[in-house]
């Protein structure tokens, strides 16, 4: 929301996406009770048109399937935008293949422990960092291959290389800063980087001073992109049926808070 919200005007509605039920309905689509999911913001009572805007998308207030959505909390999270953020970014952008070598940052998250875990469903080595030793233990028990505290490490480019011996193939950022720049000196020839965010950014009241990444860029042939995962909006039905299968058969956990 601080990213976003920076560049509103003043007295909007808090943006934010919300679980709702359907009091009263003048569209066939949707009946009285049925539960929806759509980026309503912070408000007790919506009218809608039965469409929603994310970003320069707009598509159908979504009705949640219980087959897939059992909790309907997982619509903001797991089987929401998180999860979609998730399974976009980092399977059409990053493209994962077998035995290559992930690092994702913020790695404890909503997003990070699921590309981490999907990562893994892919037959890569994943290596996380976070912020305290707690969540250090909780993406070890993920299945992660290597997990660091980064307040603690007292090198980030040397725990890069402890844990990345061959190098680095797939950079999940959701950061910035001087993790991006580390890691991308780490990372091999050919290498996907997917930007999700710049957490390190969102607070800053000086702008940061960065060194220079584009000669990394250029000779390792880096492919570097960001997104926004509205970009995938009418594939978001399709993403949030898989991932329900993988939560299913036990291959994917998560927390909420």
């Amino acid at each position: 929301m601080r990213p976003y919200s920076s560049r509103l005007p003043l007295g909007i509605t808090m943006i934010g996406t919300q679980v709702a039920k359907v009091v009263e309905s003048r569209n066939d689509k949707y009946s009285p009770g049925d539960l929806v999911v759509s980026n309503f913001g912070w408000v007790t009572h919506t009218i809608s048109d039965g469409f929603q805007r994310w970003g320069d998308k707009d598509g159908p207030v979504l009705k949640l399937d219980p087959a897939v959505h059992s909790s309907p909390s997982t619509a903001l999270g797991v089987l929401g935008m998180p999860g979609a953020t998730s399974y976009f970014g980092f399977l059409e952008i990053c493209k994962p293949k077998e035995g290559e070598t992930l690092v994702v940052n913020a790695a404890a998250g909503a997003v990070g422990s699921l590309v981490g875990q999907i990562a893994k469903l892919k037959g890569c080595r994943v290596v996380g960092f976070a912020g305290s030793d707690a969540k250090v233990k909780y993406m070890l028990g993920l299945g992660f291959d290597a997990a660091y505290n980064y307040k603690k490490v007292e090198s980030l480019d040397a725990a890069i290389k402890e844990s990345c011996p061959n190098g680095v193939d797939l950079f999940f950022d959701n950061v910035g800063g001087e993790f991006f720049e580390v890691t991308l000196s780490n990372m091999n020839e050919f290498g996907h980087v997917s930007i999700c965010g710049a957490i390190s950014l969102y607070n800053a009241t000086e702008k940061p001073k960065f060194g220079s990444v584009s000669d990394v860029i250029l000779f390792k042939q880096l492919k570097v992109e960001g997104f926004i995962v509205s970009r995938w909006l009418e594939q978001w039905p399709k993403a949030f049926k898989e991932i329900s299968g993988w939560i299913q058969e036990t291959h994917y956990s998560y927390r909420e808070r």
